[in-house]
């Protein structure tokens, strides 16, 4: 998924209220830029660190900046949580996540559940129905294992739910894929941060027996694109 461009650079002076961030440009100017991501932002809040902002011309906007990516070290971080939906879209038109190929059609956002939506539906006359639900990570802690993505970075009861409802469509009969998106440069293994949501843990133990599917891709990031790279393997679980 390309990325408005050209994109700003700047360093990071704070994130607070869970979606605002004030930057310091690098001509100096402080900036209040909108920062789409609720969850807890471990390791990637910290002051200094290199941020990467998109600029909106739209004058009804309040906050013109919007948070795009981070770098730490030679990592490249996606902080926009708005994107993933569009990222594993565009990847699975262009083919590059065999388990999700082969379907007639892909809608966004439909209805299912109880009050929910689905993140991206596939359909196809002989395969019938894939509900897809994407999970954004850049939840990343090296403790004892280098490498390793983690979701949840917050407790997240809506996540929780989603895997009930994902495993109430396996037992109407049709498939269920939970698809964690890491949006960093530097993991090549993926689990759950158990220690962060232990009901999460539990909800997604119960899915998987239920016969919901789960699979974890990493991204390609610059300042240019975000794009799905390679399968990692999901561990732990």
């Amino acid at each position: 998924m390309q990325l408005p461009q050209p994109l700003i650079h700047g360093k990071l002076i704070k994130r607070y209220k869970r979606f605002l961030a004030d930057v310091e440009l690098d001509n100096g100017e402080v900036i209040t830029a909108h920062c789409a991501n609720p969850g807890g932002m471990i390791g990637l809040k910290e002051p200094g660190i290199d941020v990467w902002l998109s600029q909106s011309d739209n004058p009804k906007r309040k906050l013109k900046y919007s948070w795009e990516l981070c770098q730490i070290g030679d990592a490249w971080i996606g902080i926009n949580t708005a994107h993933p939906n569009a990222i594993v879209e565009e990847a699975i038109l262009a083919q590059k996540i065999p388990e999700l190929a082969g379907y007639e059609s892909l809608k966004r956002e439909v209805k299912y559940g109880k009050n929910s939506r689905i993140d991206i539906l596939l359909s196809d006359p002989d395969r019938g129905l894939c509900y897809v639900e994407v999970k954004n990570v850049h939840l990343k802690r090296d403790e004892d294992v280098p490498g390793l993505a983690e979701f949840p970075d917050a407790v997240t009861a809506r996540g929780a739910k989603h895997l009930d409802e994902m495993a109430d469509m396996v037992a109407e009969g049709h498939r269920a894929v939970i698809f964690y998106l890491i949006q960093r440069t530097d993991c090549d293994r993926f689990t759950l941060a158990t220690d962060i949501d232990p009901h999460y843990g539990e909800r997604f133990k119960a899915a998987r027996n239920s016969g919901v599917e789960a699979i974890a891709y990493d991204c390609a990031i610059d300042t240019s694109a975000v794009t799905v790279r390679n399968a990692l393997p999901i561990t732990g679980l």
